[in-house]
């Protein structure tokens, strides 16, 4: 009779958490406990709370999981970001879908998104009318929409690869109040000028000669939504001119930015015309946008 060989058995959720996590930290990924849970989360289509609970189970990882994540952490190793290899990234309470192309959102927007959203709910107006300029993934425009569902939302987006991902966005979340145009920033929304409530945008900031230090940055985003010019501010100071022709008296202005530039911004601001110049910090203590109001 031929001598049996048994399988060996799967791997333990718990044990592959903690595997990945030690190959993410040996990487330099900055999270890798968080992001070892989420990829392996994102293989058993689960999510991350429920890979904690199957690691506290004591539960066995499927060898096709098993064979799915192996090229992922590889991937996650050489620094692509995890939001590529799981093709969506959490904004608010929403999921956009990401990828090659467009700038992946990150949690200190949602706070300049906050702001947008502030100033759109405070308008006494049974339609407001706001506008997201180069809105990458669609990522504050959709917010505002989603979360101010009475307002009209405009987003404007001029690079081909990203104007993708954001039409699909709006597709996938199915907001009707937003209207997407494919046009420069300078160019956008004519019909609008003097009736907009809110003039929002997430525009590229860093200086030309500067290199970011986190390579999903650096390796991966966009360089068009990255880069502004020398001192970095180019796109800030079209997007005042912009803002002045498209807000209505009253309106406001808010404009993410690196956490140094507040004052180069609230001087551009001021010198345009804008009013009331103010910058306010993210939930990490720094600087990260500038709000204004037209006279």
């Amino acid at each position: 009779m031929p001598e049996t060989v048994l399988a060996p058995a799967p791997p333990s959720v718990a044990d592959v958490v903690r595997d990945t996590a030690r190959r993410f930290s040996a990487a330099g990924v900055p999270d890798p406990q968080v992001d070892a849970e989420l990829l392996v989360a994102h293989v058993l289509d689960s999510s991350r709370g429920g890979v904690q609970a199957a690691a506290i189970r004591g539960d066995r990882m499927p060898p096709p999981a098993v064979a799915a994540l192996a090229p992922l952490v590889d991937r996650r190793c050489a620094r692509e970001p995890l939001q590529h290899l799981t093709g969506l990234a959490p904004f608010r309470s929403l999921e956009l879908a990401v990828g090659p192309g467009v700038f992946v959102p990150r949690p200190e927007t949602e706070m300049v998104a906050q702001l947008a959203i502030d100033a759109l709910r405070s308008v006494a107006s049974e339609s407001p009318i706001a506008v997201d300029l180069g809105t990458g993934s669609g990522a504050i425009a959709l917010a505002m929409a989603t979360e101010v569902s009475h307002a009209r939302v405009f987003a404007a987006e001029n690079s081909v690869d990203a104007y993708i991902w954001t039409k699909q966005n709006a597709d996938r979340i199915g907001a009707r109040n937003v209207t997407l145009a494919f046009i420069d920033l300078a160019d956008a929304f004519p019909e609008l000028d003097g009736t907009v409530s809110v003039v929002a945008s997430n525009p590229p900031y860093v200086p030309d000669d500067a290199i970011p230090r986190d390579p999903e940055v650096r390796l991966f985003d966009p360089p068009a939504a990255l880069y502004g010019g020398p001192d970095g501010l180019d796109a800030v100071r079209q997007l005042s001119r912009v803002g002045l022709r498209l807000a209505h008296p009253g309106g406001s202005i808010v404009i993410e930015h690196g956490e140094w530039q507040g004052a180069a911004i609230r001087d551009i601001l001021t010198a345009d015309g804008w009013r009331a110049a103010a910058t306010h910090p993210d939930l990490t203590a720094r600087d990260r946008a500038t709000t204004a109001v037209r006279p």
